[in-house]
């Protein structure tokens, strides 16, 4: 297992769940009105829902930052430092960052803010919402190195939302292929779009031909399914789930984000 992976999180199959800001500045959702004390305000009711029921990490994504960039904005990842500067001492977790769709972006931030992991599309060529969308995994694994992190985890994300694969292997294929090329400190099976959950056997087929590396499911886990998820996955990253009434664009909801939880340490057999 990825020394880095296990450095962060031991032995434990973390429930890593989203700290989704607000939208950003210069973006067509962004709240003038509110302006950066609002989406610090969200933010921070939003970490402190999720911290107080127990998940063991957190990541801040600008989630809201619709429609999505792949080479985003300076003032986005310059606006997500200083919302996290402002929470840093209130992070209780390790906490990651994604900067929604830009891997060199993200490792900047990640370095710029402490964060321990970073989520990204690095790998792969797609047909996407956003366009032709081409991974670039050689940049930010030069990146790294170059600001001196090389303790920063890096989460591969090899079947990407919004989008859909131009490369016809199967994902358990495109997976093993992009550890072997790349590196990755865990690989990350996804669904279609945020909040739906990728097949069962999608994950299943991934973690058969990687035993020895993390494979996390990175959308759609639930409720009802956390268990099932567990038993074959190294971790989960959620957000829809923890939302009152399950919506991604509403506020984490405590009652639902701790019972996750319990569900979630219950499988673990904690």
């Amino acid at each position: 297992m990825s020394t880095r992976f296990r450095k962060i999180f031991g032995a434990t199959k973390p429930v890593i769940a989203m700290v989704h800001l607000d939208a950003l500045p210069g973006t067509p959702l962004y709240d003038a009105d509110g302006g950066i004390e609002a989406i610090v305000a969200h933010a921070a009711r939003e970490l402190a829902a999720l911290q107080a029921a127990g998940v063991d990490a957190v990541m801040f994504g600008n989630e809201n930052d619709r429609p999505y960039e792949l080479n985003v904005d300076v003032v986005s990842t310059a606006t997500m430092a200083a919302v996290i500067g402002r929470l840093r001492d209130r992070i209780t977790v390790p906490f990651g960052v994604n900067v929604l769709w830009d891997p060199n972006a993200s490792v900047a931030l990640a370095v710029a803010t402490g964060a321990a992991f970073v989520r990204e599309i690095f790998t792969g060529l797609y047909a996407s919402d956003m366009g032709p969308w081409a991974g670039r995994a050689a940049e930010p694994q030069r990146l790294r190195a170059r600001l001196h992190r090389p303790d920063l985890a890096l989460l591969y994300n090899i079947s990407a939302e919004f989008a859909y694969s131009l490369d016809r292997r199967g994902v358990a294929d495109r997976a093993r292929s992009a550890v072997f090329s790349s590196i990755p400190d865990a690989v990350l099976v996804s669904g279609t779009i945020t909040g739906e959950a990728a097949p069962m056997a999608e994950l299943e087929s991934v973690k058969a031909v990687l035993p020895d590396v993390p494979v996390l499911a990175n959308t759609g886990v639930k409720h009802t399914t956390v268990g099932d998820v567990l038993r074959v996955a190294d971790g989960v990253i959620v957000g829809s789930s923890l939302k009152v009434d399950g919506n991604t664009w509403n506020a984490v909801d405590p009652a639902r984000a701790a019972e996750f939880m319990r569900l979630a340490r219950i499988a673990r057999g904690e």
